[in-house]
């Protein structure tokens, strides 16, 4: 009960705090490289479809290695394999350097070098996230675990609010060149921060079970928590088609007229909004979170299809500030009740199969994005996303009836 009167008593935790701020540095120089890309990949082509290519490169080995990524994170040690996916994601900003040095060798009439590139981070991503989720609770006390939760979403939020806005601008003033030497800096951060954390690996449980149903055991165990299963379901479906970030660049350019800087600010606004809301759950729990996530989820896909229709930066602005709060509170549902309802022998590996939910939503999201704004234009395939939105929501709340009743998370 101590966690519901203090507030900051994940905070209080050196190694929490070290786990914290590696991930805020490693966020910032991750949503550089994701402005930066994405508007060097427009510059350079001015093609949507190729900005939805960007996220299917990144998507691709992020969910085709996660199960067995999930499997490495139960049965080996948990900070080493972290450190080893943030050896790779530094390495990967470094070649983006290289590669826009000689940008008239590499990078004329041509962009899949910078794909190979994000292709590589998104494997990188795919081993560090279960590694770092299961660690996260490894080093917090179970009874903290909500607050916890909370934080790092806060921080992570915080951090991508600055991280694009940043972006935007290094890109704006100096060019990609300078704003990824400043993202492979950030990822050297990183790195130092978590090799800080003081970490014994628990002891790993008994395992005679074969190397397939090692991997399902993620998905199985998700089928026997209709709560759980139902949430990632709702986050899958609404985020794959609802959210058209991937669009952004086309946006700030031709739509909103307002530039790379422009471009970081809009980027930067959703996060900005979920720092808004974290600052009120931090200090609140959330009541009936079922309802509450259905009534979030309905919000975002709204405040998407008024973005389509705006052509307003600073009414766009605010539409995208509502967009993240109302994301972040579905976040932090589904995440706390990740953690509070998996073993822990198994937390690597459920977090795998979430981390794939969340890879198709928002990086098949982002190619999903780009083939409708092909297809339909770019202003009718975000209200389109937006209405299917809507549709998931009414489905998912009359197929999960435990989700639709779910009061407390713990």
């Amino acid at each position: 009960m101590k966690e519901r009167h203090d507030p900051y008593i994940s905070l209080r935790n050196p190694n929490f705090l070290w786990y914290v701020a590696s991930l805020v540095a490693l966020t910032l120089g991750t949503q550089i490289q994701a402005t930066v890309v994405s508007w060097q990949v427009y510059a350079l082509t001015k093609d949507p479809l190729s900005l939805g290519l960007v996220g299917l490169a990144e998507a691709l080995p992020f969910i085709g290695a996660a199960l067995y990524a999930g499997h490495i994170a139960d049965r080996h040690d948990r900070k080493n394999l972290s450190l080893i996916a943030l050896t790779v994601q530094a390495g990967c900003a470094v070649a983006l350097v290289v590669l826009t040095i000689y940008s008239t060798r590499f990078l004329i009439g041509r962009v899949w070098p910078i794909y190979v590139v994000v292709c590589l981070s998104g494997l990188a991503r795919s081993f560090f996230q279960p590694a770092r989720t299961a660690l996260g609770a490894d080093i917090v006390p179970r009874e903290t675990y909500a607050n916890a939760v909370t934080w790092r979403s806060s921080l992570w939020q915080a951090a991508a609010v600055v991280g694009p806005a940043v972006g935007g601008m290094i890109y704006g003033f100096s060019g990609p060149r300078v704003a990824y030497i400043v993202e492979a800096i950030l990822c050297g951060i990183a790195f130092a921060l978590f090799a800080r954390i003081s970490y014994t690996r628990p002891p790993v449980v008994p395992n005679e079970a074969g190397i397939g149903e090692n991997l399902t055991i993620g998905i199985r165990f998700l089928l026997t928590q209709p709560e759980l299963l139902g949430a990632q379901l709702l986050d899958l479906f609404s985020v794959l088609f609802g959210g058209a970030a991937a669009l952004l660049p086309i946006f700030a350019a031709e739509i909103l007229g307002v530039g790379p800087q422009g471009l970081g600010v809009l980027r930067a606004a959703p996060a900005a909004g979920a720092v808004l809301i974290s600052v009120v759950l931090i200090h609140r729990r959330i009541s009936k979170a079922g309802p509450t996530m259905f009534l979030c989820v309905a919000t975002f896909g709204l405040c998407w299809i008024l973005f389509a229709l705006s052509r307003s930066f600073w009414l766009s602005l605010v539409l995208l500030v509502i967009s993240g709060m109302v994301d972040n509170v579905s976040v932090i549902i589904r995440s706390t009740l990740l953690t509070l309802r998996t073993p822990q022998h198994m937390l690597g590996r459920v977090s795998a199969v979430n981390q794939i939910f969340i890879g198709s939503s928002n990086e098949i999201g982002s190619f999903e994005s780009g083939v409708a704004a092909k297809l339909l234009g770019t202003v009718r395939s975000v209200i389109f996303g937006g209405l299917v939105t809507l549709g998931v929501v009414g489905v998912t709340a009359w197929k999960i009836p435990p989700l639709r009743k779910l009061d407390q998370l713990d």
